[in-house]
């Protein structure tokens, strides 16, 4: 409710957004999560997990692995493809 009219997201009217305004009960009132942690999960709230950095080694590692696997997912597209050709004729 941009401008507390009671016009609703893209004044569509009233009860049609989250509920999280004066309409809904009060802010945060509604059915997210309150105090300020939506689908976010307060990752904006200064907690960021603690991520390690790879070695270019083992990035080459994991990019190698990937490459495994889009190579076998395509080779498997392709007998599939070959299968639908035989079953067509």
């Amino acid at each position: 409710m941009p401008r507390f009219d009671r016009t609703g997201p893209c004044g569509m009217g009233p009860e049609t957004g989250r509920g999280m305004g004066p309409c809904g009960g009060g802010f945060g009132g509604g059915f997210g999560m309150q105090g300020g942690r939506g689908c976010g999960f307060g990752r904006f709230g200064g907690y960021y997990p603690y991520q390690p950095r790879i070695t270019k080694e083992e990035e080459i590692e994991m990019m190698s692995e990937e490459l495994e696997m889009l190579e076998e997912e395509m080779k498997d597209i392709k007998e599939y493809i070959a299968e639908l050709k035989k079953t067509e004729k």
